[in-house]
């Protein structure tokens, strides 16, 4: 069969429904410059960053540029995450455009951008099942934290020492197999001899259960990866593990 019509090959069938431009109109800026920073990143469109960051750092301060236009689109996207209209692929390709954008945006500054806080995240060791543990990065990057990304298979002493180097706000800890998700218990071991006082927020396969995290110090259980901005956010308030478990697991 001829196919005469090729027009819609490279349609992104994704952006078709209304919710992500809806989205875009509410976030929308009254500056047509930074309208366009917004749209590109919640759209993901990684090549359309560059010159729209440039064209509005003609004009604006790269900090108003960062506020208004990289962190309020991530905003809107965290929203379509939390509505099921977003899922991963376009929640990670509107991620790494808001990064694209805020790397440029910092070098006009000459200087790094001040986060809202700090997570260590990393999945256990011996476990390379690493795609809740990419979630969770891209949900605390949307929601301005900065986060340091141990990786997979990370072993217990490695992220002892990410902790005491970065003293972060949360630990997240991601596992999918029942047989690794033992080392969250040495992680907590661990932090009690080292007396590193953070909240492990914890998550994954069928095995990561709320009586399991919960049956160690520190231990946050983590059902959702969506939680994790938000526990961030009680911990910068000040609130410490036992009440953010409190909180979350009741």
């Amino acid at each position: 069969m001829d196919i005469k019509d090729y027009s819609n090959i490279f349609t992104r069938y994704d952006l078709v429904t209304e919710s992500p431009y809806y989205s875009i109109r509410k976030a929308a800026n009254e500056n047509r410059l930074i309208h366009k920073v917004i749209e590109a990143v919640i759209l993901g469109e990684t090549d359309r960053v560059p010159h729209a960051v440039k064209a509005a750092l003609a004009e604006h301060d790269p900090v108003d540029i960062i506020y208004n236009g990289l962190v309020a689109a991530m905003r809107e996207v965290s929203l379509l995450w939390d509505e099921g209209i977003y899922y991963l692929p376009q929640t990670l390709l509107a991620s790494d455009a808001m990064l694209l954008g805020l790397k440029m945006c910092e070098n006009e500054l000459g200087h790094p951008v001040r986060k809202r806080g700090l997570a260590v995240t990393h999945t256990a060791e011996g476990d390379i099942h690493d795609l809740g543990q990419k979630i969770v990065n891209t949900l605390l990057r949307a929601s301005g934290f900065e986060v340091v990304d141990l990786g997979k298979d990370v072993p217990v002493e490695e992220v002892i020492k990410a902790v005491r180097k970065y003293r972060p706000d949360i630990l997240c800890g991601t596992a999918h197999l029942s047989t690794t998700m033992s080392a969250f218990e040495r992680i907590s071991a661990r932090m009690q001899e080292e007396r590193l006082v953070v909240p492990f927020v914890c998550g994954g396969g069928g095995g990561v259960t709320l009586s399991f995290i919960t049956g160690f110090l520190f231990g946050i259980y983590g059902k959702d990866a969506a939680l994790a901005p938000k526990i961030a956010e009680d911990a910068c308030r000040g609130m410490g593990w036992e009440a953010i478990r409190r909180k979350y697991n009741g």
